[in-house]
């Protein structure tokens, strides 16, 4: 586990971002100060050597709840199970995210769940930028030398997911809703030049 300072007073909210697997699960944690974010944590729950399924379940409802009690975040954003070919795959994947959805909702921590498609979008303005693309923005936006990167793909990937909510809480929420940039002018006659 990679680990920064934990200094919680100078954080407003703390933003735990899941990346659900049940081989490797990535997280990662977040503080938000206004509109400054910083890295507190990011690593894996390696779930390698546990063959058995179920008991790989348990072992990441308990992992997820330690994790909880150690870094107590205030919000949870879990990245949305990417739809393959694979219905096997995607049933073992939702689960491991049940279960950590299941293990948030335990302690009380609410959850907010993007799609692998918004999260890159959100960091990289790209929707098919790749996992390597994402873990570079996501180094310079949040000052990470590329020795404290981790090995795992999976801990950016739960960064990513607990970043781009900290970018969707920041925007307003607009009362007007448009349907097209022609809707926009038309209902905002003065802000057009």
């Amino acid at each position: 586990m990679m680990e920064t300072q934990n200094s919680r007073p100078a954080d407003d909210r703390v933003i735990m971002g899941i990346d659900p697997g049940t081989n490797i699960m990535g997280y990662a944690f977040i503080g938000v100060n206004g509109n400054r974010a910083r890295l507190i944590a990011m690593g894996v729950i390696d779930l390698r050597k546990c063959k058995d399924a179920y008991m790989k379940l348990g072992e990441i409802f308990t992992r997820v709840q330690g994790l909880i009690s150690s870094f107590l975040p205030d919000e949870m954003a879990i990245e949305a199970p990417f739809f393959g070919k694979n219905v096997q795959s995607m049933l073992k994947l939702g689960r491991a995210q049940g279960v950590a959805i299941a293990a948030a909702i335990s302690r009380q921590v609410p959850i907010h769940e993007y799609a692998p498609l918004k999260i890159k979008m959100a960091i990289t303005g790209n929707g098919s930028a790749s996992k390597e693309q994402v873990a570079d923005m996501l180094r310079r936006m949040l000052n990470i030398s590329e020795s404290e990167m981790p090995h795992f793909m999976d801990a950016t990937d739960a960064l990513g997911a607990a970043f781009c909510h900290f970018i969707q809480r920041g925007r307003p929420v607009s009362e007007k809703k448009y349907s097209s940039w022609a809707d926009f002018a038309a209902k905002n006659p003065d802000k057009i030049t």
